[in-house]
């Protein structure tokens, strides 16, 4: 026969409840920390991912770059051609064979790499946009007419001014400053200058350099950084056709 006050009392219902309360909380709270710290990775990798795979793409861009000619009018019935580069302080335009799209498997592209003010007017972003190379017209239509310094007799061309679309492609954001200088090769000491302006129409430079500045620098993350890059002065279009025949 059961004993008639076996049973819970109220207040062991009460403790039991309460413990259980407590245990979930414990578990729910270990769970939030998890899925945080989870997060916080996540956007780490990412954030690294990103810094050096942009870094990629401008070696890829730079390394694949063409040594192509520019067709100018200057008169009717008058065609002259010019090496095609554009390579000033915060533009750059020239064509690769190397493309975000196809990687080294697709078309001749025409690149422009330019700084432009970050989202909300907070620091600059460098951004990329690409188009088929469709030969040289298309970069002679890029190229107003040329200017010839008065004291150093060297011819500069002067170029349209980009606009970027909604294909532009962000390759660095949250910069504090960004300027690409240009690598010229002299005959006479030091034999070797960087400039911030391309002013030798008749030639590329040697190498680039795009100097960046992280807005917000963060000792616990990959952060932008300069990235130089020899430009292949050999690599000329005609080249590229017989080795493709090839």
């Amino acid at each position: 026969m059961k004993n008639p006050r076996s049973g819970l009392t109220l207040i062991e219902i009460l403790i039991a409840v309460s413990l259980l309360s407590l245990l979930t909380v414990g578990v729910l709270w270990s769970m939030r920390i998890g899925f945080n710290t989870l997060g916080k990775t996540d956007d780490f990798l990412i954030h690294n991912r990103r810094v050096a795979n942009s870094r990629k793409i401008i070696e890829n861009e730079l390394t694949g770059s063409l040594v192509v000619q520019a067709a100018l009018h200057p008169e009717p019935g008058q065609t002259q051609y010019v090496p095609f580069v554009q390579a000033e302080p915060q533009i750059m335009r020239f064509v690769t064979d190397y493309s975000l799209e196809d990687a080294w498997r697709g078309t001749l592209q025409l690149t422009t790499m330019r700084v432009i003010p970050g989202d909300q007017g907070k620091g600059v972003r460098l951004v990329m946009e690409e188009m088929p190379y469709t030969g040289q017209e298309q970069t002679g239509a890029l190229v107003t007419g040329r200017e010839t310094n008065p004291d150093t007799g060297i011819s500069r061309l002067r170029f349209t001014s980009a606009s970027i679309t909604g294909r532009a492609f962000i390759l660095a954001d949250q910069l504090a400053a960004c300027s690409f200088s240009y690598l010229e090769r002299l005959t006479v000491p030091p034999f070797q200058i960087w400039r911030n302006d391309w002013v030798n129409g008749s030639s590329i430079p040697r190498a680039v350099r795009i100097d960046m500045t992280p807005l917000y620098p963060e000792n616990t993350r990959l952060q932008v950084s300069s990235v130089t890059v020899a430009l292949p002065a050999s690599k000329t279009l005609g080249r590229y056709y017989s080795d493709v025949e090839r």
